[in-house]
Protein backbone atom coordinates (compact mmCIF):
# COMPACT_ATOMS: atom_id res chain seq x y z
CA UNK A 1 0.00 0.00 0.00
CA UNK A 2 1.49 3.50 -1.11
CA UNK A 3 2.24 5.71 1.75
CA UNK A 4 0.87 8.95 1.01
CA UNK A 5 3.41 11.80 -0.10
CA UNK A 6 4.50 14.08 2.94
CA UNK A 7 4.38 17.80 3.07
CA UNK A 8 7.20 19.75 1.73
CA UNK A 9 8.77 21.21 4.79
CA UNK A 10 8.94 24.47 2.44
CA UNK A 11 4.92 24.02 2.04
CA UNK A 12 3.68 25.03 -1.18
CA UNK A 13 4.91 28.27 -2.59
CA UNK A 14 2.90 27.92 -5.72
CA UNK A 15 -0.36 28.43 -3.95
CA UNK A 16 0.15 31.59 -2.33
CA UNK A 17 1.55 33.06 -5.56
CA UNK A 18 -1.23 31.99 -7.50
CA UNK A 19 -3.67 33.34 -5.17
CA UNK A 20 -1.51 37.07 -5.58
CA UNK A 21 -1.36 36.83 -9.06
CA UNK A 22 -4.83 36.02 -9.76
CA UNK A 23 -5.96 38.94 -7.51
CA UNK A 24 -3.75 41.31 -9.20
CA UNK A 25 -4.79 40.26 -12.73
CA UNK A 26 -8.80 40.49 -11.40
CA UNK A 27 -8.57 44.23 -10.06
CA UNK A 28 -6.80 45.47 -12.86
CA UNK A 29 -9.17 43.45 -15.47
CA UNK A 30 -12.09 44.78 -12.96
CA UNK A 31 -10.62 48.27 -13.36
CA UNK A 32 -10.28 47.97 -17.62
CA UNK A 33 -14.25 46.60 -17.77
CA UNK A 34 -15.59 49.47 -15.45
CA UNK A 35 -13.96 51.73 -17.66
CA UNK A 36 -12.60 53.69 -14.48
CA UNK A 37 -8.80 53.35 -15.82
CA UNK A 38 -6.96 56.18 -14.29
CA UNK A 39 -7.41 57.29 -10.25
CA UNK A 40 -9.48 60.26 -9.78
CA UNK A 41 -7.43 63.40 -9.15
CA UNK A 42 -7.66 66.02 -6.57
CA UNK A 43 -8.41 69.68 -6.86
CA UNK A 44 -4.48 70.22 -6.90
CA UNK A 45 -3.78 67.83 -9.23
CA UNK A 46 -6.47 68.36 -11.60
CA UNK A 47 -7.40 71.94 -11.21
CA UNK A 48 -10.56 73.41 -9.70
CA UNK A 49 -11.18 75.78 -6.74
CA UNK A 50 -10.70 75.48 -3.16
CA UNK A 51 -13.71 77.67 -0.62
CA UNK A 52 -12.85 77.90 3.43
CA UNK A 53 -15.99 79.09 4.60
CA UNK A 54 -15.89 80.05 8.00
CA UNK A 55 -19.37 79.60 10.32
CA UNK A 56 -20.60 83.09 12.24
CA UNK A 57 -23.71 83.23 14.84
CA UNK A 58 -24.40 85.72 17.52
CA UNK A 59 -25.55 82.28 19.33
CA UNK A 60 -22.42 80.44 19.89
CA UNK A 61 -23.99 77.73 20.97
CA UNK A 62 -25.63 77.59 17.70
CA UNK A 63 -22.09 76.66 15.82
CA UNK A 64 -22.50 72.74 16.91
CA UNK A 65 -21.57 69.37 15.34
CA UNK A 66 -25.56 68.80 14.43
CA UNK A 67 -25.31 72.32 12.33
CA UNK A 68 -22.22 71.93 10.65
CA UNK A 69 -23.14 68.36 9.77
CA UNK A 70 -26.71 70.09 7.95
CA UNK A 71 -24.87 72.70 6.74
CA UNK A 72 -22.24 70.47 4.88
CA UNK A 73 -25.13 68.33 3.30
CA UNK A 74 -27.15 71.20 2.03
CA UNK A 75 -24.09 73.10 0.83
CA UNK A 76 -23.12 69.74 -0.97
CA UNK A 77 -26.53 69.01 -2.59
CA UNK A 78 -26.48 72.70 -3.78
CA UNK A 79 -23.60 72.92 -5.48
CA UNK A 80 -23.71 68.59 -7.34
CA UNK A 81 -27.03 70.71 -8.31
CA UNK A 82 -25.25 73.38 -10.17
CA UNK A 83 -23.98 70.35 -12.48
CA UNK A 84 -20.57 70.24 -10.60
CA UNK A 85 -20.07 66.37 -10.12
CA UNK A 86 -17.40 64.87 -7.44
CA UNK A 87 -17.39 68.28 -5.28
CA UNK A 88 -15.88 67.46 -1.86
CA UNK A 89 -17.88 69.23 1.42
CA UNK A 90 -16.23 68.68 4.41
CA UNK A 91 -16.14 69.75 8.15
CA UNK A 92 -12.31 71.49 9.46
CA UNK A 93 -12.75 72.17 12.99
CA UNK A 94 -15.63 73.38 14.74
CA UNK A 95 -16.77 76.14 12.64
CA UNK A 96 -14.92 75.16 9.32
CA UNK A 97 -16.41 73.85 6.42
CA UNK A 98 -13.84 73.51 3.23
CA UNK A 99 -15.44 73.18 -0.26
CA UNK A 100 -13.29 71.59 -3.03
CA UNK A 101 -14.62 72.54 -6.87
CA UNK A 102 -12.93 70.78 -9.06
CA UNK A 103 -12.86 72.02 -13.12
CA UNK A 104 -15.87 71.39 -15.13
CA UNK A 105 -19.66 72.26 -15.03
CA UNK A 106 -21.31 74.93 -14.13
CA UNK A 107 -18.30 75.62 -11.97
CA UNK A 108 -18.46 79.84 -11.35
CA UNK A 109 -22.45 79.51 -10.58
CA UNK A 110 -21.21 76.90 -8.00
CA UNK A 111 -18.82 78.73 -6.63
CA UNK A 112 -21.68 81.61 -6.45
CA UNK A 113 -23.96 79.51 -4.50
CA UNK A 114 -21.40 78.35 -1.96
CA UNK A 115 -20.83 82.27 -1.15
CA UNK A 116 -24.50 82.72 -0.65
CA UNK A 117 -25.05 80.35 2.37
CA UNK A 118 -27.71 82.59 4.37
CA UNK A 119 -31.01 81.62 6.12
CA UNK A 120 -33.77 81.75 3.10
CA UNK A 121 -36.87 83.93 3.98
CA UNK A 122 -40.24 84.57 1.91
CA UNK A 123 -41.05 88.46 2.27
CA UNK A 124 -43.99 90.36 1.40
CA UNK A 125 -42.69 93.28 -1.49
CA UNK A 126 -43.99 96.47 0.48
CA UNK A 127 -42.42 98.68 -2.24
CA UNK A 128 -40.45 98.31 -5.48
CA UNK A 129 -37.99 100.55 -7.80
CA UNK A 130 -34.87 100.36 -9.78
CA UNK A 131 -31.71 101.37 -8.03
CA UNK A 132 -30.98 105.37 -8.85
CA UNK A 133 -34.42 106.12 -8.95
CA UNK A 134 -35.54 108.34 -6.49
CA UNK A 135 -39.11 107.71 -5.05
CA UNK A 136 -41.69 110.69 -4.53
CA UNK A 137 -42.59 111.86 -0.84
CA UNK A 138 -45.61 110.68 0.35
CA UNK A 139 -47.82 113.61 -0.04
CA UNK A 140 -46.79 114.19 -3.37
CA UNK A 141 -49.14 112.99 -6.20
CA UNK A 142 -47.99 110.26 -9.13
CA UNK A 143 -47.49 111.26 -12.18
CA UNK A 144 -48.63 108.98 -14.58
CA UNK A 145 -49.09 109.33 -18.22
CA UNK A 146 -51.52 106.72 -20.47
CA UNK A 147 -48.45 104.63 -20.98
CA UNK A 148 -47.20 104.78 -17.34
CA UNK A 149 -50.92 103.46 -16.55
CA UNK A 150 -51.80 100.66 -13.90
CA UNK A 151 -52.76 98.27 -16.72
CA UNK A 152 -49.90 98.98 -19.47
CA UNK A 153 -47.06 96.78 -19.68
CA UNK A 154 -43.91 97.71 -18.83
CA UNK A 155 -41.50 97.97 -22.34
CA UNK A 156 -39.32 95.17 -22.81
CA UNK A 157 -37.07 98.00 -24.92
CA UNK A 158 -34.66 99.77 -22.34
CA UNK A 159 -34.46 103.40 -22.44
CA UNK A 160 -32.23 105.85 -21.65
CA UNK A 161 -34.68 108.12 -19.89
CA UNK A 162 -34.69 109.26 -16.48
CA UNK A 163 -38.24 108.74 -15.77
CA UNK A 164 -39.33 106.08 -13.16
CA UNK A 165 -41.54 104.30 -15.95
CA UNK A 166 -38.46 103.92 -18.36
CA UNK A 167 -35.99 103.19 -15.54
CA UNK A 168 -38.68 100.50 -14.56
CA UNK A 169 -38.78 98.31 -18.06
CA UNK A 170 -35.25 97.67 -16.98
CA UNK A 171 -36.58 95.56 -14.26
CA UNK A 172 -36.27 92.47 -16.10
CA UNK A 173 -37.99 89.43 -16.29
CA UNK A 174 -38.74 87.92 -12.57
CA UNK A 175 -41.15 91.31 -12.18
CA UNK A 176 -43.76 89.22 -14.39
CA UNK A 177 -42.90 85.79 -12.60
CA UNK A 178 -46.48 84.69 -11.01
CA UNK A 179 -47.04 82.63 -7.94
CA UNK A 180 -50.02 80.43 -8.27
CA UNK A 181 -51.72 77.45 -6.98
CA UNK A 182 -50.07 73.86 -8.76
CA UNK A 183 -52.60 72.44 -11.26
CA UNK A 184 -51.01 68.69 -10.38
CA UNK A 185 -52.02 69.11 -7.05
CA UNK A 186 -54.69 67.33 -5.42
CA UNK A 187 -57.65 69.68 -5.92
CA UNK A 188 -59.29 67.98 -2.96
CA UNK A 189 -56.93 70.05 -0.15
CA UNK A 190 -58.51 71.89 1.63
CA UNK A 191 -57.34 74.96 3.33
CA UNK A 192 -56.61 75.21 7.48
CA UNK A 193 -57.66 78.17 9.94
CA UNK A 194 -55.37 80.64 9.09
CA UNK A 195 -55.86 80.03 4.79
CA UNK A 196 -59.78 79.98 4.76
CA UNK A 197 -60.14 83.07 6.91
CA UNK A 198 -57.59 84.74 4.48
CA UNK A 199 -59.12 83.98 1.75
CA UNK A 200 -62.06 86.18 2.96
CA UNK A 201 -63.60 87.91 -0.11
CA UNK A 202 -63.26 85.43 -2.48
CA UNK A 203 -60.76 87.47 -4.92
CA UNK A 204 -61.00 85.03 -8.01
CA UNK A 205 -58.03 85.13 -10.54
CA UNK A 206 -59.45 86.53 -13.29
CA UNK A 207 -60.20 89.53 -10.73
CA UNK A 208 -56.89 89.91 -9.10
CA UNK A 209 -54.28 92.39 -9.91
CA UNK A 210 -51.77 91.71 -12.91
CA UNK A 211 -47.80 92.13 -13.01
CA UNK A 212 -46.86 95.36 -12.22
CA UNK A 213 -46.35 98.18 -13.97
CA UNK A 214 -44.04 101.02 -13.05
CA UNK A 215 -46.67 103.56 -11.77
CA UNK A 216 -47.74 101.03 -9.73
CA UNK A 217 -44.47 100.73 -7.93
CA UNK A 218 -43.57 104.04 -6.99
CA UNK A 219 -47.59 104.56 -6.14
CA UNK A 220 -47.46 101.84 -3.15
CA UNK A 221 -44.50 104.46 -1.70
CA UNK A 222 -47.82 107.50 -1.80
CA UNK A 223 -50.02 105.13 -0.31
CA UNK A 224 -48.23 104.90 3.10
CA UNK A 225 -47.31 101.12 2.30
CA UNK A 226 -44.40 101.56 3.49
CA UNK A 227 -43.88 101.89 7.23
CA UNK A 228 -41.98 105.87 8.10
CA UNK A 229 -39.03 104.50 9.67
CA UNK A 230 -38.41 102.40 6.28
CA UNK A 231 -39.09 105.01 3.99
CA UNK A 232 -36.39 107.06 3.97
CA UNK A 233 -33.90 104.20 3.75
CA UNK A 234 -35.36 102.80 0.90
CA UNK A 235 -35.84 106.70 -1.09
CA UNK A 236 -31.97 107.04 -0.83
CA UNK A 237 -30.80 103.29 -1.48
CA UNK A 238 -28.57 103.30 -4.31
CA UNK A 239 -28.11 99.20 -4.68
CA UNK A 240 -25.44 99.95 -7.54
CA UNK A 241 -23.25 101.36 -4.90
CA UNK A 242 -21.22 98.20 -3.70
CA UNK A 243 -21.48 99.88 -0.13
CA UNK A 244 -25.38 99.59 -0.07
CA UNK A 245 -24.81 95.74 -1.10
CA UNK A 246 -25.49 94.10 2.19
CA UNK A 247 -27.77 92.15 3.87
CA UNK A 248 -30.23 94.11 6.26
CA UNK A 249 -32.58 91.31 7.36
CA UNK A 250 -31.05 91.40 11.10
CA UNK A 251 -34.79 90.77 12.71
CA UNK A 252 -37.03 88.32 10.98
CA UNK A 253 -40.00 90.30 12.65
CA UNK A 254 -39.14 93.32 11.34
CA UNK A 255 -39.26 95.04 7.80
CA UNK A 256 -36.37 95.89 5.54
CA UNK A 257 -34.81 96.70 2.54
CA UNK A 258 -32.97 94.82 0.03
CA UNK A 259 -31.42 94.21 -3.37
CA UNK A 260 -31.81 92.82 -6.60
CA UNK A 261 -29.74 92.17 -9.49
CA UNK A 262 -31.11 91.35 -13.04
CA UNK A 263 -28.35 89.57 -15.05
CA UNK A 264 -30.48 90.41 -18.23
CA UNK A 265 -30.79 93.94 -17.92
CA UNK A 266 -27.75 94.64 -16.23
CA UNK A 267 -29.63 96.66 -13.42
CA UNK A 268 -30.15 96.36 -10.01
CA UNK A 269 -33.49 96.90 -8.28
CA UNK A 270 -34.23 98.21 -4.73
CA UNK A 271 -37.19 96.61 -2.39
CA UNK A 272 -38.69 97.80 0.56
CA UNK A 273 -40.10 93.75 2.23
CA UNK A 274 -42.42 93.36 5.04
CA UNK A 275 -41.85 90.72 7.91
CA UNK A 276 -41.00 87.62 7.35
CA UNK A 277 -44.14 85.15 6.72
CA UNK A 278 -42.52 82.19 5.75
CA UNK A 279 -39.05 80.94 6.56
CA UNK A 280 -37.36 78.85 4.02
CA UNK A 281 -36.54 75.56 5.94
CA UNK A 282 -40.76 74.89 5.71
CA UNK A 283 -39.47 74.41 1.94
CA UNK A 284 -40.13 70.65 1.58
CA UNK A 285 -39.42 70.40 -2.06
CA UNK A 286 -38.77 72.43 -4.52
CA UNK A 287 -38.06 71.34 -8.49
CA UNK A 288 -37.35 72.44 -12.24
CA UNK A 289 -40.23 71.42 -14.68
CA UNK A 290 -41.02 72.00 -18.19
CA UNK A 291 -45.04 72.79 -18.67
CA UNK A 292 -45.84 71.23 -21.61
CA UNK A 293 -49.34 71.44 -21.30
CA UNK A 294 -50.18 75.26 -20.68
CA UNK A 295 -47.07 76.41 -22.68
CA UNK A 296 -45.62 78.06 -19.96
CA UNK A 297 -42.68 76.70 -20.59
CA UNK A 298 -39.83 76.26 -17.58
CA UNK A 299 -41.33 76.85 -14.14
CA UNK A 300 -40.76 75.72 -10.69
CA UNK A 301 -43.01 73.76 -8.17
CA UNK A 302 -42.41 73.89 -4.94
CA UNK A 303 -43.86 72.49 -1.43
CA UNK A 304 -44.07 72.98 1.78
CA UNK A 305 -44.43 71.24 5.34
CA UNK A 306 -47.58 71.99 7.26
CA UNK A 307 -46.05 75.12 8.89
CA UNK A 308 -45.09 76.13 6.22
CA UNK A 309 -48.43 75.67 3.93
CA UNK A 310 -50.54 77.57 6.79
CA UNK A 311 -48.25 80.59 6.54
CA UNK A 312 -47.64 80.45 3.12
CA UNK A 313 -51.76 80.11 2.66
CA UNK A 314 -52.73 82.99 4.58
CA UNK A 315 -49.90 85.48 3.29
CA UNK A 316 -50.71 84.88 -0.37
CA UNK A 317 -54.66 85.46 0.42
CA UNK A 318 -54.01 88.60 2.10
CA UNK A 319 -51.43 89.63 -0.79
CA UNK A 320 -53.60 88.51 -3.84
CA UNK A 321 -56.45 91.68 -2.42
CA UNK A 322 -53.33 94.10 -2.16
CA UNK A 323 -52.74 96.64 -5.10
CA UNK A 324 -48.86 96.39 -7.32
CA UNK A 325 -46.61 95.94 -6.23
CA UNK A 326 -47.45 94.80 -2.59
CA UNK A 327 -49.01 91.72 -4.16
CA UNK A 328 -45.67 90.23 -4.81
CA UNK A 329 -43.70 87.90 -2.51
CA UNK A 330 -40.23 88.72 -2.17
CA UNK A 331 -37.97 85.22 -2.10
CA UNK A 332 -35.03 86.34 0.13
CA UNK A 333 -31.32 84.58 0.15
CA UNK A 334 -28.21 85.93 1.97
CA UNK A 335 -30.32 89.04 2.01
CA UNK A 336 -30.58 89.60 -1.83
CA UNK A 337 -33.87 89.23 -3.98
CA UNK A 338 -33.63 86.06 -6.13
CA UNK A 339 -36.97 86.44 -7.21
CA UNK A 340 -40.52 88.33 -6.71
CA UNK A 341 -43.35 86.63 -8.15
CA UNK A 342 -47.00 88.39 -7.76
CA UNK A 343 -49.53 86.18 -6.55
CA UNK A 344 -53.05 86.01 -8.51
CA UNK A 345 -55.11 84.21 -5.63
CA UNK A 346 -54.89 82.24 -2.24
CA UNK A 347 -52.55 79.11 -3.05
CA UNK A 348 -53.90 76.31 -0.23
CA UNK A 349 -52.53 73.17 0.06
CA UNK A 350 -48.89 73.45 0.58
CA UNK A 351 -47.76 73.19 -3.51
CA UNK A 352 -47.04 76.51 -5.46
CA UNK A 353 -45.86 76.82 -9.21
CA UNK A 354 -43.64 80.01 -9.82
CA UNK A 355 -43.99 80.57 -13.43
CA UNK A 356 -42.26 83.48 -15.97
CA UNK A 357 -40.05 83.30 -18.79
CA UNK A 358 -37.63 81.02 -17.18
CA UNK A 359 -34.92 79.62 -19.09
CA UNK A 360 -34.06 75.93 -18.13
CA UNK A 361 -31.22 77.10 -16.68
CA UNK A 362 -32.65 80.20 -14.38
CA UNK A 363 -35.24 77.56 -13.14
CA UNK A 364 -32.90 74.82 -12.20
CA UNK A 365 -31.03 77.84 -9.99
CA UNK A 366 -34.27 79.07 -8.31
CA UNK A 367 -35.17 75.79 -7.27
CA UNK A 368 -31.78 75.28 -5.70
CA UNK A 369 -31.96 78.03 -3.88
CA UNK A 370 -35.51 77.14 -3.05
CA UNK A 371 -34.42 73.43 -1.53
CA UNK A 372 -30.65 73.79 -0.35
CA UNK A 373 -30.57 77.20 0.37
CA UNK A 374 -32.25 77.50 4.07
CA UNK A 375 -28.90 77.11 6.16
CA UNK A 376 -29.03 76.76 9.70
CA UNK A 377 -25.92 79.12 10.01
CA UNK A 378 -24.27 81.76 8.10
CA UNK A 379 -20.90 81.53 6.66
CA UNK A 380 -18.16 84.06 5.30
CA UNK A 381 -15.74 82.90 2.85
CA UNK A 382 -12.37 83.51 4.29
CA UNK A 383 -10.14 82.02 1.71
CA UNK A 384 -10.60 81.08 -1.70
CA UNK A 385 -8.01 79.31 -3.56
CA UNK A 386 -7.73 78.74 -7.77
CA UNK A 387 -5.42 75.90 -8.99
CA UNK A 388 -4.92 75.97 -13.10
CA UNK A 389 -5.68 72.74 -14.72
CA UNK A 390 -2.07 73.64 -16.37
CA UNK A 391 -0.67 74.27 -12.60
CA UNK A 392 -2.52 71.12 -11.73
CA UNK A 393 -1.05 69.61 -14.07
CA UNK A 394 2.66 70.07 -13.71
CA UNK A 395 2.54 69.29 -10.11
CA UNK A 396 1.19 65.79 -11.18
CA UNK A 397 4.25 65.33 -13.66
CA UNK A 398 6.30 66.42 -10.74
CA UNK A 399 5.30 63.98 -8.70
CA UNK A 400 4.82 60.77 -11.19
CA UNK A 401 8.86 62.45 -11.84
CA UNK A 402 9.24 61.82 -8.01
CA UNK A 403 8.40 58.86 -8.12
CA UNK A 404 10.15 57.57 -11.17
CA UNK A 405 13.29 58.41 -9.78
CA UNK A 406 12.39 56.86 -6.43
CA UNK A 407 11.76 53.44 -8.33
CA UNK A 408 14.94 53.77 -10.22
CA UNK A 409 17.14 54.38 -7.34
CA UNK A 410 15.18 51.41 -5.38
CA UNK A 411 16.10 49.09 -8.10
CA UNK A 412 19.28 50.47 -9.18
CA UNK A 413 20.45 49.57 -5.25
CA UNK A 414 18.87 46.33 -5.28
CA UNK A 415 20.08 44.87 -8.45
CA UNK A 416 24.13 46.25 -7.38
CA UNK A 417 23.77 45.10 -3.75
CA UNK A 418 21.66 41.96 -4.11
CA UNK A 419 22.32 41.41 -7.58
CA UNK A 420 20.00 38.17 -8.36
CA UNK A 421 18.32 38.67 -5.00
CA UNK A 422 17.75 42.20 -6.14
CA UNK A 423 15.35 40.87 -9.26
CA UNK A 424 13.04 39.48 -6.80
CA UNK A 425 12.76 43.08 -4.72
CA UNK A 426 11.85 44.46 -8.33
CA UNK A 427 8.96 41.78 -9.06
CA UNK A 428 7.78 42.98 -5.40
CA UNK A 429 7.33 46.36 -6.38
CA UNK A 430 5.88 45.67 -9.55
CA UNK A 431 3.36 44.08 -7.81
CA UNK A 432 2.44 46.27 -5.13
CA UNK A 433 2.80 49.28 -7.32
CA UNK A 434 0.22 47.27 -9.75
CA UNK A 435 -2.46 46.48 -7.09
CA UNK A 436 -2.08 50.19 -5.54
CA UNK A 437 -3.05 51.58 -8.92
CA UNK A 438 -5.77 49.22 -9.73
CA UNK A 439 -7.09 49.85 -5.75
CA UNK A 440 -6.71 53.85 -5.85
CA UNK A 441 -8.63 53.52 -9.52
CA UNK A 442 -11.96 51.77 -7.84
CA UNK A 443 -12.09 53.52 -4.65
CA UNK A 444 -12.05 56.77 -6.77
CA UNK A 445 -15.54 55.48 -8.71
CA UNK A 446 -16.53 53.61 -5.31
CA UNK A 447 -16.19 56.02 -2.34
CA UNK A 448 -14.47 58.99 -4.16
CA UNK A 449 -11.12 58.71 -3.28
CA UNK A 450 -9.23 61.51 -5.31
CA UNK A 451 -5.60 61.09 -5.54
CA UNK A 452 -4.03 64.77 -4.24
CA UNK A 453 -0.15 66.06 -3.92
CA UNK A 454 -0.09 64.83 -0.90
CA UNK A 455 -1.83 61.16 -1.55
CA UNK A 456 1.05 60.88 -4.53
CA UNK A 457 3.96 61.57 -1.30
CA UNK A 458 2.44 58.84 0.50
CA UNK A 459 2.41 56.41 -2.48
CA UNK A 460 6.81 57.74 -2.82
CA UNK A 461 7.09 57.05 0.47
CA UNK A 462 5.28 53.35 0.21
CA UNK A 463 8.19 52.21 -2.35
CA UNK A 464 10.66 52.97 0.70
CA UNK A 465 8.57 50.70 3.12
CA UNK A 466 8.08 47.85 0.58
CA UNK A 467 11.81 47.51 0.24
CA UNK A 468 12.98 48.00 3.33
CA UNK A 469 10.96 45.21 3.90
CA UNK A 470 12.61 42.76 1.54
CA UNK A 471 15.91 44.42 3.01
CA UNK A 472 14.95 42.44 6.23
CA UNK A 473 14.07 39.31 4.79
CA UNK A 474 17.45 39.43 2.67
CA UNK A 475 19.44 40.30 5.22
CA UNK A 476 18.49 37.36 7.34
CA UNK A 477 18.47 34.95 4.94
CA UNK A 478 22.14 36.39 4.70
CA UNK A 479 23.19 36.23 8.11
CA UNK A 480 22.21 32.68 8.10
CA UNK A 481 24.31 31.72 5.01
CA UNK A 482 26.98 33.46 7.03
CA UNK A 483 26.38 30.93 9.60
CA UNK A 484 27.19 28.20 7.46
CA UNK A 485 23.81 26.87 6.45
CA UNK A 486 22.36 25.54 3.06
CA UNK A 487 19.81 28.11 1.45
CA UNK A 488 16.83 26.19 1.73
CA UNK A 489 17.28 25.52 5.25
CA UNK A 490 18.61 29.56 5.47
CA UNK A 491 15.47 30.74 4.10
CA UNK A 492 12.87 28.95 6.71
CA UNK A 493 15.15 29.89 9.06
CA UNK A 494 15.27 33.67 8.47
CA UNK A 495 11.52 34.13 7.75
CA UNK A 496 10.11 33.68 11.58
CA UNK A 497 12.91 36.70 12.62
CA UNK A 498 12.03 38.84 9.44
CA UNK A 499 8.47 38.11 9.71
CA UNK A 500 8.33 39.41 13.03
CA UNK A 501 10.22 42.71 12.02
CA UNK A 502 8.55 43.30 8.98
CA UNK A 503 5.28 42.98 11.36
CA UNK A 504 6.04 45.46 13.45
CA UNK A 505 7.93 47.78 11.26
CA UNK A 506 4.52 47.77 9.50
CA UNK A 507 2.35 47.77 12.48
CA UNK A 508 3.68 51.51 13.43
CA UNK A 509 4.02 52.77 9.97
CA UNK A 510 -0.23 51.81 9.65
CA UNK A 511 -0.31 53.22 13.45
CA UNK A 512 0.81 56.22 12.42
CA UNK A 513 -0.89 56.54 9.18
CA UNK A 514 -4.85 55.76 11.13
CA UNK A 515 -3.76 58.40 13.78
CA UNK A 516 -2.88 61.18 10.89
CA UNK A 517 -6.05 60.31 8.64
CA UNK A 518 -8.38 60.47 12.38
CA UNK A 519 -6.97 63.60 13.81
CA UNK A 520 -6.03 65.27 10.10
CA UNK A 521 -8.44 67.07 7.58
CA UNK A 522 -7.95 67.70 4.11
CA UNK A 523 -5.17 66.90 2.37
CA UNK A 524 -3.34 65.59 5.13
CA UNK A 525 -5.99 62.65 4.87
CA UNK A 526 -4.83 61.41 1.70
CA UNK A 527 -1.28 61.02 2.47
CA UNK A 528 -2.67 58.98 5.03
CA UNK A 529 -4.79 57.25 3.82
CA UNK A 530 -2.27 55.97 0.56
CA UNK A 531 0.48 55.10 3.61
CA UNK A 532 -2.35 53.21 5.49
CA UNK A 533 -3.11 51.31 2.33
CA UNK A 534 0.48 50.62 0.85
CA UNK A 535 1.51 49.25 4.69
CA UNK A 536 -1.21 46.88 4.48
CA UNK A 537 -0.21 45.82 0.77
CA UNK A 538 3.25 45.38 1.84
CA UNK A 539 2.38 42.93 3.68
CA UNK A 540 0.32 41.12 1.49
CA UNK A 541 2.90 41.49 -1.13
CA UNK A 542 5.77 39.69 1.50
CA UNK A 543 3.67 36.95 2.63
CA UNK A 544 1.99 36.68 -0.66
CA UNK A 545 4.76 37.09 -2.54
CA UNK A 546 8.05 37.57 -1.73
CA UNK A 547 8.48 34.67 0.91
CA UNK A 548 7.12 32.23 -1.83
CA UNK A 549 8.87 33.13 -4.43
CA UNK A 550 12.33 33.29 -2.65
CA UNK A 551 10.91 29.69 -1.07
CA UNK A 552 10.95 28.99 -5.02
CA UNK A 553 14.14 30.20 -6.50
CA UNK A 554 16.07 28.50 -3.42
CA UNK A 555 15.10 25.10 -5.02
CA UNK A 556 17.48 26.37 -8.21
CA UNK A 557 21.33 25.56 -8.62
CA UNK A 558 21.61 29.01 -9.57
CA UNK A 559 21.36 30.30 -5.93
CA UNK A 560 21.34 27.16 -3.73
CA UNK A 561 25.30 26.72 -4.66
CA UNK A 562 25.83 30.24 -4.10
CA UNK A 563 26.75 31.67 -7.63
CA UNK A 564 28.69 35.02 -7.17
CA UNK A 565 26.04 36.91 -9.28
CA UNK A 566 22.87 35.31 -6.92
CA UNK A 567 23.88 37.79 -4.28
CA UNK A 568 24.30 34.83 -1.60
CA UNK A 569 28.17 33.99 -2.62
CA UNK A 570 29.03 32.25 0.53
CA UNK A 571 32.57 33.66 -0.09
CA UNK A 572 31.55 37.59 -0.70
CA UNK A 573 29.30 37.21 2.55
CA UNK A 574 32.24 36.18 4.74
CA UNK A 575 30.45 32.94 5.87
CA UNK A 576 32.98 31.35 8.86
CA UNK A 577 33.59 27.89 8.36
CA UNK A 578 31.88 24.97 10.60
CA UNK A 579 33.21 24.58 14.22
CA UNK A 580 36.14 21.52 14.13
CA UNK A 581 33.82 18.36 14.52
CA UNK A 582 30.91 20.24 13.88
CA UNK A 583 30.81 19.55 9.80
CA UNK A 584 29.00 16.21 9.77
CA UNK A 585 26.95 17.68 12.48
CA UNK A 586 26.10 20.10 10.21
CA UNK A 587 25.85 18.35 7.12
CA UNK A 588 23.24 16.08 8.83
CA UNK A 589 21.08 18.37 10.34
CA UNK A 590 20.59 20.04 6.59
CA UNK A 591 19.85 16.85 4.96
CA UNK A 592 17.15 16.58 7.47
CA UNK A 593 15.94 19.90 7.05
CA UNK A 594 15.91 19.60 3.20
Amino acid sequence: MATPKSRPRDGYPGRALALILVVTVGLVAVMFWTGHKTPRLGIDLAGGTSITLTAKSDDKAAINKSNMDTAVTIINKRVNAMGVSETEVQTQGSDTIIVNIPNGGDRQAAIDQVGTTAKLYFRPVLAYAPTGVKAPAPSATPSATGSASPSAKPSSTPSGSASPSASASKAGRAVTDALKADPSASANATPSGPASASAGAGSTPSAAPSAPSPADMTAALTQGTVPPELQQQFTAMDCSDPAQQKDYQTDPAKSAVACSFDKEQGVWNKFALGPVAVNGQDVSKAQATFDTQSGAGWQVQLSFNDKGSNAFASTTGKLATQPAPANQFAIVLDGKVVSHPYVSSSITGGNAVISGSFTQDQAKSLANVLSFGALPLTFDKSDVTTVSAQLGGDQLQAGLIAGAIGMLLVVLYSLVYYRGLGLISIAGLVVSAALTYAIMSLLGAGIGFALNLPAVCGAIVAIGITADSFIVYFERIRDEVRDGAPLRPAVQRAWPRARRTILVSDFVSFLCAAVLYVVSVGKVQGFAFTLGLTTLLDIVVIFLFTKPLITLVARRKFFADGHPWSGLDPKRLGARPPIRGSRRRSATAAAKEA
